[in-house]
């Protein structure tokens, strides 16, 4: 459980970092699995429902930087977003009625490792109140120099940035009027958990080490929020509950929303969508030019 202290950084910075959270038998299980989809993504030619490559990829050489929905892919996935230590601390920062939005595992490998722009999690999916966040499930240390998160402290209580490009999503901050230096790195060895609002801007670096940086995200909401986009059908609402019951009561807080249309000219991941950027924030990696 976290203390007062912890739970009061979280309000005030808008993400937290939490030691072992998870036992060493527990990462083990997770690296076993993930390595189990490294291995399956060799026969894959392209990004698919499954899996997004890094360019590069191939069967000799797997450079998986994404799975996707992994809870819908293994038991391992789906019962860490139920963990109840997860919970606890979740039910602590959004109430205990919690419902989940969405999950993935992002993968950065030893020394080429994709990083991802400045974005904020509000602008890809907006609610009727912002008590949503993501958890980082740590499957290795996560450190600067293998790609751990950045985050700009405070930022969640602030505006949200335009997240377009010549009338388009592009899944990342393209009007830049904040100071990214700034940002505070969450540094964690493996069971740790990273967690951040949803409405922190936040990035991470790209992997220069020759250690492997694999981080499960575990997107959760209050059980009282509403998603705007895409609204869902009552049944499907329902389901998304990990611990609580549904209720048909919404809260509406009063929060800015910029909804995240017209969509994006290249989708199937935030990699993929955010490829349409003329400028890297991060020096190391080169965004492709729009087509």
């Amino acid at each position: 459980m976290l203390t007062q202290e912890q739970v009061a950084s979280y309000h005030e910075k808008g993400y937290l970092g939490v030691e072992g959270v998870l036992d060493a038998g527990e990462v083990e299980a997770l690296r076993q699995t993930t390595d189990e989809f490294v291995e399956q993504s060799r026969v894959a030619t392209e990004s698919d429902a499954v899996f997004d490559l890094e360019p590069g990829h191939a069967p000799d050489n797997p450079k998986l930087r994404r799975l996707k929905s992994p809870v819908a892919q293994h038991e391992i996935y789906r019962s860490t977003l139920h963990h109840e230590r997860i919970l606890d601390i979740v039910g602590q920062l959004i109430g205990q009625r919690i419902r989940t939005n969405g999950d993935k595992l992002n993968m950065k490998s030893g020394e080429f490792g994709s990083p991802v722009e400045w974005h904020q999690d509000w602008a890809f999916y907006p609610h009727t109140n912002d008590d949503l966040l993501a958890v980082g499930v740590c499957i290795d240390d996560m450190n600067e120099t293998n790609g751990c998160l950045l985050v700009i402290p405070g930022s969640h209580k602030g505006p949200i940035y335009n997240h377009h490009l010549d009338g388009h999503f592009a899944g990342a901050v393209t009007t830049a009027d904040f100071d990214d230096s700034a940002a505070e790195k969450i540094e964690l060895a493996a069971g740790g958990i990273s967690i951040h609002h949803v409405r922190a801007l936040h990035g991470s670096l790209p992997n220069t080490s020759p250690h492997p940086r694999r981080l499960l995200l575990l997107q959760y909401c209050a059980g009282d929020s509403w998603p705007l986009v895409p609204a869902p059908d009552w049944e499907g609402y329902c389901r998304t509950f990990v611990r609580g019951e549904p209720s048909r009561h919404i809260r509406v807080a009063d929060v800015p929303v910029s909804m995240p249309m017209p969509g994006a000219k290249v989708g199937g991941s935030i990699y993929a969508t955010q490829t349409v950027l003329r400028h890297s924030t991060f020096g190391s990696a080169k965004a492709a030019q729009p087509t």
